[in-house]
C-alpha cells in the first residue's frame, strides 16, 4: 500500500528569472556570433573558430533551454501535485502557488484500463461502446489531483430489503481525496472505484435493514428500519463507505439517502397495508379514549350520587356511550319518557 509523502517544491519565480536571464544570454551569443561572422565575411578577415563554437553552442543551448521550462507548474487551493520520476514516487506538493520542479517529473500516469478495453474488444469479449466509454475517460490520469470535496449523486437502485421486499433506493455521497498516493497508485481509476463501491455499499446497507416496521413488531423492541431511522442508516452507510474507500485514499464526508420507495410492482399493496395500519392505530386511539370517558362518567355519577345504577344499567349505559363516542356518524338518541326499569 502506498503512503503519501509531503515535499516542498522550489519557488517558480526565482527559476523564471534564471530562465529569462539564460535566454537573454543565449540570444546575445547567437546574435554576436552571427554579426561577427557577417563582419568577417564582408571585410575578408579570417573567421576565428571561437565564433563558430559560439554559434553552435548558442543553438544547442537554445534547444536545451526548453527543458527546464517544462518544470513550471501552478497549484490552486484544493489541488495537489504528485511527483513521479521515471516511475518512482517522490512525494506530493499540496501548498497552492507557482512552483518549479524537476522537468522530468511525469505529467500524467498511464491508464491501462483503456488499452485493456480495446484489446478485449478486439478479442470479442467486450463491446465497442464499452471500449469507447473507457477511452472517453482518457488514457492517462493527471498527476495533478483535486483534493476538494466532490459530490456523487448515485442512480436509483432496485434492491431487496431485509424482509425480501423489492425497493428503490438512491444516495448522495460527499467525498474527497485524502491520500493522493493511494488514489493514483493503489487503484486503477479512483473516480470509477468510488462510484462502484458506493453502489456496492448501498446495496449491502439496504439488504441488512427492513424498509419499515411490521404490524406485529413489539413497540419497545423495534429494530432500525430504512424509513424510520434515516440518521442511523446514513451513519451506517458512511461507515461502510469509509471502510471500502480507505484502500483508495478517499475519505467520506457525508452520505445520505435521496430516494426511498417500494418498487412499483408492490407499491399499491404496501400502500394499502400502511393505510390499514393507520386506520387500526386511529381506531385503537379512539377506543382507548372512549373507554376512559365512559369510566369517568360512571364513576362521577356514582360519586356525586346523581344516579345509582346496577350492573345491567351500567353495561347499557357504557354500550350507549361507546356507540356515541366511537361511531363514525352522528348518533341519534331516542328519548325514553317512561321509567328506565
Amino acid at each position: 500500500m502506498s503512503t503519501e509523502k509531503r515535499i516542498q517544491a522550489s519557488s517558480g519565480w526565482a527559476m523564471l528569472a534564471a530562465c529569462i536571464a539564460g535566454l537573454a544570454i543565449i540570444v546575445a551569443m547567437l546574435v554576436l556570433s552571427i554579426v561577427q561572422m557577417a563582419y568577417c565575411d564582408e571585410t575578408g578577415l579570417p573567421l576565428h573558430p571561437v565564433w563558430v563554437v559560439t554559434l553552435v553552442a548558442s543553438i544547442v543551448l537554445f534547444c536545451l533551454w526548453f527543458v527546464p521550462v517544462q518544470g513550471f507548474f501552478t497549484l490552486q487551493p484544493g489541488q495537489a501535485r504528485v511527483c513521479v520520476l521515471f516511475g518512482e514516487y517522490k512525494g506530493t506538493v499540496r501548498e497552492a502557488g507557482f512552483y518549479w520542479a524537476n522537468p522530468f517529473y511525469s505529467k500524467s500516469l498511464s491508464n491501462p484500463e483503456a488499452a485493456a478495453a480495446v484489446e478485449s474488444d478486439a478479442e470479442g469479449s467486450a463491446t465497442l461502446s464499452a471500449a469507447l466509454a473507457v477511452l472517453s475517460k482518457g488514457t492517462n490520469l493527471s498527476t495533478k489531483v483535486s483534493v476538494r470535496a466532490r459530490t456523487l449523486n448515485g442512480d436509483r437502485l432496485k434492491v431487496n430489503d431485509k424482509m425480501g421486499n423489492p425497493i428503490e433506493i438512491a444516495t448522495v455521497v460527499v467525498w474527497h481525496v485524502a491520500d493522493t498516493a493511494k488514489a493514483l497508485f493503489d487503484v486503477e481509476h479512483y473516480p470509477s472505484f468510488v462510484a462502484m463501491q458506493t453502489e456496492t455499499a448501498l446495496r449491502h446497507v439496504a439488504s441488512i435493514y427492513a424498509y419499515d416496521h411490521m404490524e406485529d413488531d413489539d413497540e419497545s423492541n423495534r429494530s432500525i428500519t430504512l424509513r424510520s431511522n434515516i440518521e442511523e442508516v446514513s451513519a451506517s452507510l458512511k461507515t461502510e463507505l469509509g471502510r471500502r474507500l480507505a484502500a483508495a485514499g478517499v475519505s467520506v464526508d457525508d452520505a445520505r439517502l435521496t430516494h426511498l420507495a417500494y418498487a412499483p410492482e408492490i407499491a399499491p399493496a404496501m400502500l394499502r397495508r400502511q393505510q390499514a395500519e393507520a386506520v387500526i392505530a386511529a381506531r385503537k386511539k379512539i377506543v382507548e379514549g372512549a373507554v376512559s370517558m365512559v369510566d369517568m362518567a360512571v364513576r362521577q355519577l356514582e360519586t356525586e350520587g346523581v344516579l345509582e345504577l346496577d350492573d345491567e344499567r351500567k353495561a347499557q349505559m357504557a354500550s350507549n356511550l361507546m356507540v356515541v363516542l366511537c361511531g363514525e356518524s352522528e348518533a341519534k338518541p331516542i328519548v325514553n319518557a317512561g321509567s328506565i326499569y
